[in-house]
């Protein structure tokens, strides 16, 4: 994570030094004062935590809520010793899992109001748009079958705060952060055609938080381009998968020789989360 966040806050800080090259003549007398709208189009990706990679599935066989528990098959032994993997799995065995694509094109629309005050800036932002990122976790039984968790994220939207520092040049550097929301789409595969799976909470409404920082660039007196980084982060604890009796019904089956007579299916992992950078371009009234 530290990795990736210096080679994002790097590429920011790069691209944003390049921008003033575009403006024809540097102004110190342009004012941000006042409303603007515009777009932004860049690249989303997932940071790699041991909490994403080392996901897996895990089980509540009692009904209690609490999640952990073992499934056991028959003779004792742990039902989903074949292991779990990051991402999705293609057949009913650990080698056909592929990982997940972390990587996504993103973009979105805003509208915003800046106050300058000497060489201090501040305002607000809101934001909407898509970025399309997703993950899955893959756990494997020893029937064999598949098991697969998934989430995306359909669209999202933002309201930040944002303060800089206006330079000479025409030039805005700034930090930013506020509020998220996003639409979560939550699925559910397996190659277990025995058991009956119920799914809850497949879509959701989630809020989180967002910051990050960027470099805008006057170019006209209406007319800015820049460079923003942020980073994103939800908690998507919910989406819940039964497992019941199937049919013809079994007295042997691991999944109902349990105290509760089901067993419910999660996530180890509800933080979802992602960095982007965008290029943004607005227009200012």
């Amino acid at each position: 994570m530290k990795t990736s966040l210096f080679a994002s806050l790097s590429a920011v800080l790069i691209a944003g030094s390049a921008v003033p090259a575009l403006a024809q003549q540097g102004d110190a007398t342009r004012d941000w004062t006042g409303p603007y709208v515009g777009g932004s189009l860049g690249l989303s990706w997932q940071p790699n935590f041991d909490r994403d990679t080392l996901e897996r599935l895990t089980f509540d066989t009692n009904g209690d809520g609490n999640f952990g528990d073992t499934v056991f098959t028959p003779t004792g032994g742990d039902a989903f010793s074949p292991g779990f993997c990051r991402g999705r799995a293609y057949g009913a065995t650990p080698g056909s899992c592929g990982g997940d694509k972390d990587k996504r094109v993103a973009w979105s629309i805003h509208a915003g109001y800046d106050m300058q005050f000497g060489n201090i800036v501040v305002g607000g932002i809101v934001e909407g748009g898509r970025s399309m990122i997703g993950n899955a976790v893959s756990g494997f039984s020893t029937t064999p079958a598949s098991y697969v968790m998934a989430r995306r994220i359909d669209w999202d939207a933002n309201a930040r705060l944002r303060a800089g520092y206006a330079l000479g040049t025409g030039t805005l550097v700034y930090g930013t952060g506020g509020l998220a929301y996003a639409k979560v789409k939550n699925n559910f595969a397996t190659s277990n055609t025995f058991n009956s799976f119920t799914e809850s909470n497949t879509s959701a409404d989630e809020w989180g938080w967002t910051a990050g920082g960027g470099v805008e660039q006057r170019i006209t007196d209406n007319f800015s381009l820049g460079v923003l980084y942020r980073y994103t982060r939800f908690n998507t604890d919910g989406h819940t998968v039964r497992a019941g009796q199937g049919s013809p019904a079994s007295t042997t089956n691991p999944f109902v020789i349990t105290p509760a007579g089901y067993t419910d299916i999660q996530r180890t992992n509800d933080v979802f989360d992602h960095q982007t950078v965008r290029v943004t371009a607005s227009y200012r009234f």
